[in-house]
């Protein structure tokens, strides 16, 4: 269990990210629109806007507010045109980051984006140069209260195509492939166990060891390139160990 998991990773985070809740909910509404957008209103027949779905319950976005931005996208006129975007830097000391945006204006985000590196002494660098150091998976979040233990709910996921648990204290997140995700959801959910949250990420196929300083250099970088409003995933290579969160919560 090596403690890779987005929702491992930004734990410490939580306070800054709660106020920050509004900014994040329209994030999220806005990836529930283009995918309903792109291929229709039924997630049943829509594998990227149920993802989406998932996504915007597990950050607690309000059924209401999910329901009008599906309604919205289903409704008449061409509405707004976002463009998937990706980006790719280095922070301090090299550390890599990957970064997904949704935009209707490519240029100003390119220019909100090169403006965070430069300002944070990193640099943007050309598609493809750090993606090679990560890979797509499933992550599923399981409420470690509600569950089997640990062993059990091992078997479970490894019978439905799962690749590994980690445990973040108060939850336990499943990861799997990323074309997996949803079969293992499902067979949890039929199982009996409570799932709080899924969604498809990306993981450092090779985290590095980086010093107190360098990480919070690059958590500060993070935090302004997730402050803005087209940018929905930031996504860096360092390991997150016991000792750096505890700096980064210092």
């Amino acid at each position: 269990m090596s403690g890779h998991s987005k929702w491992a990773t930004t734990k410490h985070r939580k306070a800054a990210q709660d106020k920050k809740r509004s900014a994040m909910f329209s994030k999220l509404s806005r990836i529930v629109y283009v995918a309903a957008k792109t291929g229709g209103p039924d997630p049943a027949n829509n594998a990227s806007l149920a993802a989406a779905m998932d996504k915007a319950r597990s950050y607690s976005l309000p059924k209401d507010k999910i329901d009008a931005a599906i309604k919205k996208a289903a409704g008449a006129g061409e509405g707004e045109q976002y463009e998937e975007i990706v980006y790719e830097g280095y922070g301090s000391s090299g550390v890599a980051i990957y970064i997904e945006a949704l935009t209707d204006n490519r240029n100003r985000t390119a220019a909100d984006v090169r403006s965070a590196f430069t300002r944070a002494g990193g640099n943007l660098a050309a598609t493809g140069a750090v993606a090679f150091q990560f890979v797509r998976n499933g992550e599923i979040l399981v409420d470690k209260a509600d569950a089997p233990d640990e062993e059990e709910l091992m078997m479970l996921v490894a019978d439905a195509g799962g690749d590994d648990i980690e445990d973040t204290d108060e939850d336990f997140v499943i990861v799997t492939g990323a074309s997996d995700m949803n079969k293992v959801k499902d067979a949890l959910v039929a199982a009996g166990v409570t799932v709080k949250g899924a969604e498809l990420t990306m993981r450092a196929l090779t985290p590095v060891t980086v010093t107190a300083e360098t990480a919070k250099k690059v958590m500060r970088l993070v935090d302004v390139l997730e402050d803005n409003d087209d940018v929905q995933e930031v996504y860096h290579n360092m390991e997150m160990t016991e000792e750096i969160v505890a700096a980064l919560d210092a």
